[in-house]
């Protein structure tokens, strides 16, 4: 056998790709260990998700919330005795931490009350965004520090929930004007609130209207076309695309059917249920935001929201090294071109040749 033609090592550390073949391996390494490793380091850690949800008052958004972590996050009150509508658009931010057989979530929901509540709703969408941006200017200074935490708080906004009142018609224009702006920022999911006010027929014509308004005014909800990573991602998320916005009806209560207890909204002609994807379609939001898509909004929010912004700002403070990624948004001021200096090092080697010649 020849010495020079030897088996691929086993042991070898070049990772796999399509050009290279995976080496063959004789016998149990425990790679698969790894799993189990990201999984306790997870664990120890727990997750972080932040999510906001914008629409007028009395679109169920706080029972939205409810409905989908089986949490209060606000305190009820009595309908006609709270608080007045608020004149002006202030945010409130509440965090939790849920528990769900060992898995830890610190959920922060982001509400706007008063959003599109007045008579003038000329940028009543500038409080939001200028949120967003605000969660992501901490983000990026505490990233830029020299001595920056092994584990930088996250408070970005992973999701923005936007609730569509159920007119049956189209979207308004003060929906159009806000989504073309907030889908450049946060991915946005669309629902329409209280669907259980309209009937199936005209759900999906409103449906169908709402599609139709977003390709023509290019507003790009989530999931992107773009972002699809590979087949399965696609076929996925076409699925998605095409349910979206999502009929959806909030419930916090319990009522018996048929000898089990359902989370719906009781009224006179029955119970209309909330996980029930013949009544309404709270289940595939539910998936979407949690189960099968969590992951994926905080790598969209990192790898592309925030990049974005933080490709900007440093522009902006020229703190961006000025190599093959370099964007440079000012213009520089006209002027003759300056003339290259001589380096000390050059002096200084001339300095030293003369020295040997006279010598």
């Amino acid at each position: 056998m020849d010495p020079m033609r030897r088996s691929p090592s086993p042991c070898s550390s070049r990772p796999s790709s399509p050009r290279t073949p995976p080496c063959e391996m004789l016998g149990y390494v425990g790679i698969e260990a790894m799993l189990d490793q990201l999984k306790i380091k997870a664990m120890k850690m727990g997750f972080e998700f932040n999510i906001m949800v914008v629409g007028q008052s009395g679109l169920g958004k706080s029972t939205m919330v409810y409905t989908l972590f089986k949490s209060k996050m606000w305190k009820s009150t009595i309908p006609g005795l709270g608080m007045p509508t608020p004149q002006t658009l202030k945010l409130q931010s509440v965090t939790h931490v849920i528990e769900e057989k060992g898995v830890k979530l610190k959920l922060t929901v982001t509400d706007t009350p008063g959003f599109g509540d007045q008579i003038n709703n000329d940028k009543c969408w500038d409080p939001i965004l200028g949120y967003i941006k605000e969660q992501y200017e901490r983000y990026l200074q505490e990233e830029i520090l020299i001595t920056r935490q092994r584990h930088i708080p996250d408070t970005r906004v992973h999701c923005c929930v936007y609730f569509v009142p159920p007119t049956g018609h189209c979207l308004r224009p003060l929906d159009i004007e806000f989504l073309q702006r907030l889908c450049r920022t946060v991915n946005v999911v669309l629902v329409i609130a209280r669907a259980d006010s309209l009937t199936i027929e005209e759900r999906e014509t409103f449906r169908r209207r709402i599609q139709h308004n977003l390709r023509t005014h290019c507003i790009d909800v989530y999931p992107q076309k773009c972002f699809d990573e590979d087949i399965n991602d696609r076929i996925l998320n076409s699925k998605i695309r095409d349910r979206i916005p999502f009929a959806v009806v909030g419930a916090d209560q319990e009522h018996l059917v048929n000898g089990r207890c359902v989370l719906g909204r009781k009224t006179k002609w029955g119970v209309i249920e909330v996980e029930n994807l013949a009544h309404c379609e709270f289940p595939l939001l539910r998936d979407l935001l949690i189960r099968s898509h969590l992951q994926d909004l905080k790598d969209i929010t990192h790898n592309v929201h925030y990049e974005n912004y933080r490709v900007c700002r440093l522009n902006e403070s020229h703190l961006l090294p000025r190599g093959p990624g370099w964007v440079n948004l000012t213009q520089a001021p006209a002027g003759p071109p300056a003339t290259p200096r001589p380096s000390k090092v050059r002096h200084q080697v001339q300095d030293d040749s003369k020295d040997d010649e006279e010598y």
